[in-house]
Formats: C-alpha cells, sequence, structure tokens
C-alpha cells in the first residue's frame, strides 16, 4: 500500500470512528509506524514510496487502536509537552496542551526572584509541569510530588531522561512534604477538578485517564481545598500558588483562596478565553 493510500485510508476510518482530528491522527500514526517525523513522511509521500509488508501490519494494528477511541499517546507512548516529549501511557493522565500555559505563570515567577528559588508541583503525573520548571527555570530547585503508583512511575522515568535534579516524591501530598514547610516560593498543580456525576464525553478521557487524576468530589474541588491549606504551609511568605481548574470554576476557587487567606487572587484566560487558571500570593 502507498503513503498516500494508507494516510487517505486512516484518515476515512478515524472520522467513521469519530475521532475529532482524522488526518492529524492519521498522519502521527504512520510517522509512529516509520518511525520518521512529519517532515520525512511527507517528502516519502511526495516520492510515492509504499509501506513494506511487516510496516502495514504494525500501522493497521494502531490503527484499530486508535478507531477504538485509546487516546493516540498511549499508542505512541509519549505526548509533547512545550519544549520536551514524555513517555505516557495507561495509569498516568496524558498533559494538555493547555497546561501548557498554566505552567507559564510559575516559571515567570520564578525567573523573576533575585536568587536560587523553590518550587513543588502536587500531583506530578507524567512530571510535566515539574520538568518545564526544572527546564526552563534552571536555578530553581523543583520537587515533585504524586499519589499514584503508577502515574509515579512515569514520572521517575521523565525526570530520570529529562531533569534528574528533580527530587520525586511518592505519597499523599499531606504526607510527604513535612520537611519542606515554609520553604517554597512556587506551590503549582494541575489537580483532578471534575466534579464526580460530570463523567467527560470524549472516550479518550473517560475510558483512559486516570479517575484520580480526573475527579474532585461532588463539586469538584475537594483536592483543590486540600492544596490551599498544604500550599499555605509550604509557602514563603510572598510565595505563589498556581492552579489549573475548569471553566466554570474560578469564581468558587476565588471565593475559597480568600476565606482562607491568601491574597491577590488573579484569574487569567486561555487561549480560548476562558478563565482556566488562578494564581494566588502568601
Amino acid at each position: 500500500m502507498k503513503l498516500v493510500e494508507a494516510l487517505a485510508f486512516a484518515s476515512d476510518q478515524l472520522t467513521l470512528a469519530g475521532v475529532p482530528s482524522p488526518q492529524a491522527d492519521a498522519t502521527w500514526l504512520l510517522c509512529h509506524c516509520l518511525q520518521v517525523d512529519r517532515s520525512e513522511l511527507f517528502t516519502r509521500i511526495t516520492f510515492d514510496f509504499g509501506l513494506t509488508d511487516v510496516q502495514l501490519l504494525v500501522f493497521n494494528a494502531a490503527l484499530e487502536r486508535r478507531v477504538k477511541r485509546e487516546p493516540l499517546q498511549h499508542i505512541t507512548g509519549t505526548a509533547p509537552f512545550r519544549s520536551v516529549e514524555l513517555a505516557v501511557g495507561p495509569g498516568v493522565f496524558i498533559p494538555r496542551p493547555e497546561t501548557e500555559q498554566v505552567v507559564q505563570y510559575a516559571i515567570d515567577f520564578l525567573k523573576l526572584l533575585p536568587s536560587p528559588g523553590r518550587a513543588i508541583d502536587l500531583g506530578t503525573g507524567s512530571g510535566a509541569i515539574a520538568i518545564a520548571m526544572a527546564t526552563e527555570a534552571p536555578q530553581t530547585k523543583v520537587y515533585a510530588v504524586e499519589l499514584s503508583p503508577e502515574a509515579h512511575a512515569f514520572a521517575a522515568r521523565n525526570i530520570e531522561a529529562l531533569a534528574p535534579e528533580i527530587e520525586l516524591r511518592l505519597g499523599a501530598m499531606q504526607q510527604v512534604v513535612g520537611d519542606l514547610v515554609g520553604t517554597m516560593d512556587v506551590v503549582i498543580s494541575n489537580p483532578p477538578y471534575i466534579p464526580d456525576d460530570a463523567v467527560p464525553i470524549d472516550p479518550e478521557v473517560r475510558d483512559f485517564d486516570p479517575a484520580l487524576a480526573l475527579y474532585g468530589g461532588p463539586d469538584g474541588l475537594d483536592v483543590i481545598r486540600d492544596i490551599s491549606g498544604v500550599a499555605a504551609a509550604l509557602l514563603r511568605t510572598g510565595g505563589l500558588l498556581v492552579l489549573e481548574h475548569a471553566d466554570g470554576q474560578s469564581n468558587a476557587i476565588r471565593q475559597l483562596l480568600l476565606e482562607d487567606g491568601w491574597q491577590r487572587v488573579s484569574a487569567f484566560q486561555d487561549a480560548t478565553f476562558r478563565f482556566r487558571t488562578i494564581t494566588a500570593v502568601r
């Protein structure tokens, strides 16, 4: 089968399966199976290259998984995040593009500190946020905490490969950060914030992202309430809290933080003009 035929066939199959970005996903599946980048793939298409029998078998198997709405990142085993490629798979939350903007608030704050700062990522998942801070604000001492052993394994793998200076801890945040009280300049988290009864529509999220990383109690704010208390203990005076949250939660979280004594509580819009980030100062 010619590459152009494989691309068209895969796009059609993914469209029928309801995949939101069939052409892009078909392209990435072909790149993955051929172990080439997009530029090389389209060069091969231009010169009318085809798939070998073995490559076709691998491609069809990958396509079948995506047709069943398994996340593309599980099939390829990687997910891009800012300037790095992260290892991901079953048991760990796949980092989202919108979180790339959230972590920028932390990085900007850390870069403005007059001396090397200290930051901690609560609920690090794949390690995406912690690694971004460590690689883009390299003067910073970064810590990361993860409750799930499955996600912790991915974080450990990514940190070892990309930012081995990060100190990664396994366990509940309330139990593993006692020695860090009063020492942090930044606390950041992309916590579980979906209300328990608001089950996501997309199969990729509903059926494959770990529930521990998605659901935050009846109103979605249970973990954020816990983070408010933990972060207040961890931060130095003047330290920054950065939280990602769902669209529509901004006012409730702002009120929660103000009641907990936080100062300069500010809400920020994402690239689609939805309020998805809150920062507050201790």
